[in-house]
């Protein structure tokens, strides 16, 4: 019984023994050796990634082909080192720096040497890579934009990293990955989905052909193409008006949140960082500390809203019953509150109701309306947090949750944030009087007005603001089509339109900026701006903001404009936001006047003040008068 038992048990064992190799060799180790396998070379046949166009089928994204070299350094055999350096146009040290930096990575393992070969180069390299042993040449494309705008917009691809490869094991060392805009959200969908080719090798590394005769080969699967909500010739006009300027412009279609137009200024040509000179063009870009044309300022330019900023004062007191449409405040030109406090005001003086107080921008009335809304209850902090609760609900404060990789939120203190500041102090409407006006606390982006703005013009709901229109036949987020409703009832926002309505037509801030035939509601808006300068905290010429809708019952178009050290808002910040919406509701322009007046200007010594090392004035207005560029295309040339 016992010899049964201990031959039963030697022929379980090896029955298992066998069965574990036979799994091993060729379940397991076809399914997933293959990859660690020595004598199977892997070969990635990289897909072209999808295309971009803009809201009306314009092309602005597509590919073209590009080359890489690569060296697997162990299969590397002498060679003609002067020889493989003049076809790559490259000197003997930077060859042996790469090799160097290839090994480091992985004897075995293929690393890019070289990227982005011409179409030329390659063609002449090809006839002579049989002489170089363990190089070889790999096809892949690279972007190719059809426009010289939107930089910002459509980003750029570049290699991953090392972080980037130890987060996403699909990414090897010398793929390319989307950084910035489209290219960046919408990776996963434009990048496609790699092919693979099995070489098997024999045992003096040769290659003998596929393996299993291409059993498990894979084709590349081609990225999808995507529309994108902008129109390019409103960018396009955008980026122009721009020329010789800092700032941004947000541009969102009020029925849909779709971004029409985000322009960050100044731009560069995205084609820049396209190619071996990318590398290059970027260090250009990013040592840029004056114009920081890599920093897209409708995203991520934080600043105070200033006077736009009291629509929703207005809103949020209505709302509270704090004021009704004909309360009335008597502006004398400075307001007066606590024991020795005072604000100026730059309305002209006079008696003003809710209309009046927004065509006139009265801080006098905006004041009394915030200051009335805080002390409705003895306890400050509690009213600070339902007033806080209205304007966050028109997305300020918060990232606003886009489709684009970056942002900010901003600012909006509620009663715990002066709780904190103020732990040993009873603290009221007055001490925080300055929000009333846009300033102290309050910060935004040029995209949360823009938003803001959208609100309003939709009489108190809006869309997230997005940048995708469709995904090839696929239905974009829900999040995108979902309503936000603000916290304010519609009824209250006719009163505030009638007033945005008054800032173009009956003598408001705007009156001069009137365009024929179209009905616009705007606000303007003038933000300090200061600077640290040796230590010392100086002020600068203020920021120049505008926001408008239009039409006035029939919006079609809301927009923020941002310019930075452009002095008052209806200067520079309106004059643009009014072409802009002409533009984009008629197609074409009518104001030539002040189309020409903001396109032979230029703001570039307000910016160079904190650098000339010599005494300037705040608002001394001095402008270079430039001459008018050719065509609608910015020049984008380093």
């Amino acid at each position: 019984m016992r010899q049964f038992l201990l031959f039963g048990s030697v022929i379980l064992v090896g029955v298992l023994f066998i069965s574990r190799l036979f799994y091993l060799q060729i379940y397991s180790f076809e399914g997933q050796d293959l990859f660690e396998d020595n004598a199977i070379r892997k070969v990635y046949d990289y897909p072209k990634r999808g295309f971009v166009y803009d809201r009306n089928g314009k092309l602005l994204v597509s590919n073209q082909p590009s080359y890489d070299v690569m060296v697997i350094p162990r299969e590397v055999k002498p060679l003609d080192t002067l020889e493989f350096c003049s076809l790559l146009k490259i000197s003997k040290e930077q060859f042996i720096q790469k090799y160097q930096k290839a090994y480091r990575y992985s004897p075995r393992l293929p690393y890019v040497f070289v990227s982005h070969l011409s179409k030329e180069d390659y063609a002449v390299l090809q006839e002579k890579m049989r002489k170089f042993e363990g190089f070889y040449i790999q096809k892949r494309s690279l972007r190719d934009y059809q426009t010289k705008v939107g930089a910002n917009v459509l980003g750029f691809i570049a290699e991953v990293n090392q972080s980037q490869m130890q987060n996403n094991p699909y990414y090897k060392m010398g793929d390319l990955i989307g950084k910035q805009g489209v290219e960046l959200s919408y990776e996963k969908e434009l990048r496609g989905v790699k092919g693979i080719k099995f070489i098997q090798k024999d045992r003096f590394n040769r290659d003998i052909g596929p393996y299993k005769d291409g059993k498990f080969d894979t084709i590349p699967q081609q990225g999808k193409d995507i529309t994108i909500t902008i129109d390019t010739q409103l960018q396009e006009y955008g980026e122009l008006l721009m020329r010789n300027k800092k700032g941004g412009i947000v541009a969102i279609e009020p029925k849909t949140g779709e971004i029409l137009s985000l322009v960050s200024a100044p731009s560069y040509n995205p084609n820049l960082l396209v190619g071996r000179k990318r590398s290059k063009n970027y260090t250009k870009l990013y040592r840029d500390s004056i114009h920081l044309p890599l920093i897209d300022k409708g995203l991520l330019r934080v600043h105070e809203p200033g006077s736009p900023f009291k629509t929703l004062v207005a809103l949020a007191a209505l709302q509270e019953q704090a004021i009704t449409p004909e309360t009335t405040v008597t502006c004398t030109g400075v307001y007066h509150y606590g024991r020795r406090g005072k604000m100026g005001c730059h309305c002209g003086g006079g008696i003003r109701d809710l209309r009046k107080g927004i065509a006139k921008s009265c801080n006098s009335y905006f004041a009394t309306a915030f200051r009335k809304t805080i002390d409705l209850y003895p306890d400050a902090s509690k009213s600070m947090d339902k007033w806080s609760k209205h304007i966050k609900s028109f997305g300020l404060g918060q990232y606003l949750g886009t489709d684009l990789p970056i942002g900010k939120k901003g600012n909006i203190p509620n009663g715990a944030y002066y709780d904190k500041w103020y732990p040993d102090f009873k603290w009221g409407a007055t001490t925080v009087i300055s929000n009333s006006i846009g300033q102290g606390e309050i910060l935004v982006t040029p995209i949360h007005l823009a938003n803001m703005t959208a609100a309003i013009a939709n009489r108190g709901y809006y869309y997230t603001p997005h940048i995708i229109k469709s995904i090839g036949n696929e239905p974009i987020d829900e999040k995108f089509t979902t309503i936000r409703h603000t916290t304010i009832d519609k009824k209250y926002f006719e009163p505030v339109i009638e007033g945005l309505f008054d800032v173009y037509d009956n003598g408001g801030t705007a009156h001069f900026l009137q365009i024929p035939g179209i009905e616009i509601c705007g606000k303007t808006g003038t933000a300090e701006n200061f600077t640290v300068i040796d230590g010392v905290r100086t002020q600068l010429t203020d920021h120049s903001l505008f926001i408008a809708f239009a039409p006035k019952d029939d919006p079609k178009i809301a927009i923020a404009v941002f310019v930075e050290n452009g002095h008052y808002g209806s200067i520079y910040a309106g004059r643009i936001a009014s072409l802009m919406i002409e533009k984009y509701i008629k197609g074409h322009t009518t104001r030539k006047d002040l189309e020409n007046w903001v396109l032979t200007r230029s703001l570039e010594f307000e910016y160079q003040k904190p650098y000339l090392g010599e005494p300037f004035t705040i608002n001394d207005r001095r402008e270079e008068i430039v001459p008018m560029p050719k065509g609608l295309y910015t020049d984008n040339n380093l």
